[in-house]
């Protein structure tokens, strides 16, 4: 199990050396291509590169409903009718949230050991991923015995700067 500072830690030392060009996708699934650099423990010049995706799915509105429970004992038809009419123009400029989901496939991660200094190693995947012209690629720098912790520190950051952009989608299409 893992302690609180073993997750601090991990998050402290997560860099992203390579951002995709692209962010998540308002109205689609997006694949993101990872590579995730990690020295090994204890061990001089030895670094891990893992390969793999994560799918990031399309965005979903969340709007909570304050006046679903409205109650109206004792009301006709007219109640009801006021009950519709106020839910569709009163709740226009409330609350909404956007909900991420993300899935992270094991089987499609690749790893592979690397004898060199770390520098070198990130300098290289880095080169690599530049040469591919792929936008959905990134390359993370992160620990090694806490790795997966790296990299849903991408996803958060992902969501972040996708947020502003699929929020203004949404509002261009009128469902915001």
């Amino acid at each position: 199990m893992y302690t609180d500072d073993d997750i601090q830690y991990a998050l402290e030392m997560t860099r992203v050396l390579h951002e995709p060009d692209r962010r998540i996708d308002t109205f689609g699934t997006t694949t993101f291509n990872f590579h995730l650099v990690s020295e090994l423990m204890d061990k001089a010049n030895e670094v891990r590169v893992r390969q793999g995706v994560v799918h990031a799915e399309r965005p979903r509105i969340l709007k909570p409903d304050p006046y679903e429970d409205f109650n109206f004992e004792g009301f006709g038809e007219q109640a009801q009718a006021f009950s519709e009419w106020f839910k569709r123009h009163v709740q226009r400029g409330g609350l909404a949230l956007l909900k991420y989901g993300f899935s992270f496939r094991r089987d499609s991660v690749t790893e592979e050991i690397i004898h060199d200094s770390f520098q070198t190693v990130c300098d290289r995947v880095v080169t690599r991923v530049n040469e591919s012209s792929n936008p959905l690629n990134a390359v993370i720098c992160g620990v090694d015995d806490t790795w997966e912790i790296s990299l849903l520190r991408f996803t958060v950051e992902m969501i972040e700067k996708s947020q502003g952009i699929n929020i203004f989608d949404f509002k261009r299409r009128g469902l915001l």
